[in-house]
């Protein structure tokens, strides 16, 4: 494993920050009654969320029957309703994410019209044949000019060397970059583990800040573990309905109650919003 993950010494220096994802693009009120899916709903998450400890919301946005949408307009609602509900006290990330419904180019469009403070961009869905390499390194070279904070999606150590080659051969200029490990995404069941993270950090170079999601039960084994390696934590119905005890959650805000009690016991700080636009706006 490389030998530059956080020393335990400096976890108390190092705050965590914890981002809620509250819907994804799948989930709906018939897996929980809680999942938000209107643009008032995910603001009355974004004030339970922040109360409990949050300093993101990862969000997506819904067509009126509940199904995956990528669209400005709906984005710009949403965002506006949260900033209603909490202004700048939660940093908010959209997702580009084709869900199996929308292109390379059209992720990238949607992008570039909404021009986001933050953004989740899944490497192997716009690192794709249809897109010609020029292309993705421009894109990624607006992003870097806009500073829009853009976390890079990698689903295994075969994502994180590729995205490392990008960086080293120049396709990735300094901008207010770092990724997120989606642990267990091809696993059994779609069920995470603790072990799951280990490729991730042997693969990686831990240049940039670092975050998992993880699916299941074991979400909360999983975050915490993360934070003990200097990582940061998602957590929310996007990936998981269940506390610790295997008990349905309440909402989104009992997961992330879990995940600060988390940190809390590993000593590290949990980071508001101003930390985590340093953190994930940082040069790098």
């Amino acid at each position: 494993m490389n030998a530059t993950v956080l020393p335990r010494a400096a976890l108390a220096d190092s705050p965590v920050i914890i981002t809620v994802a509250p819907n994804g693009a799948y989930k709906k009120t018939a897996d929980h009654p809680a999942v938000p899916l209107t643009a008032d709903a995910l603001a009355q998450e974004a004030r339970a969320c922040l109360d409990a400890g949050v300093a993101m919301m990862h969000m997506h946005v819904r067509k009126p029957d509940g199904s995956h949408l990528l669209d400005a307009h709906a984005y710009r609602e949403a965002l506006a309703a949260v900033h209603r509900a909490v202004g700048r006290e939660l940093l908010v990330q959209v997702t580009s994410e084709a869900a199996g419904v929308y292109t390379a180019a059209e992720q990238i469009a949607l992008v570039r019209e909404l021009q986001p403070e933050a953004v989740s961009i899944g490497l192997r869905e716009i690192a794709v044949p249809d897109i010609p390499e020029a292309e993705l390194a421009a894109f990624l070279a607006w992003l870097a000019e806009r500073r829009i904070m853009t976390q890079i999606i990698l689903y295994d150590e075969g994502d994180v060397r590729r995205w490392l080659s990008l960086r080293a051969r120049g396709l990735v200029p300094p901008g207010a970059w770092s990724v997120l490990f989606v642990l267990g995404r091809y696993s059994a069941g779609q069920t995470s583990s603790a072990y799951d993270l280990l490729p991730f950090l042997a693969a990686y170079d831990h240049s940039l800040p670092w975050a998992i999601c993880a699916f299941g039960p074991e979400e909360n084994a999983c975050v915490t573990t993360a934070a003990a390696f200097g990582g940061h934590m998602r957590v929310g119905f996007e990936n998981n309905l269940k506390l610790r005890d295997g008990s349905i959650a309440p909402g989104n805000a009992a997961l992330v109650l879990q995940a600060a009690e988390g940190a809390r016991a590993l000593g590290r700080p949990l980071a508001n919003a101003a930390d985590a636009r340093r953190i994930y706006g940082a040069i790098a």
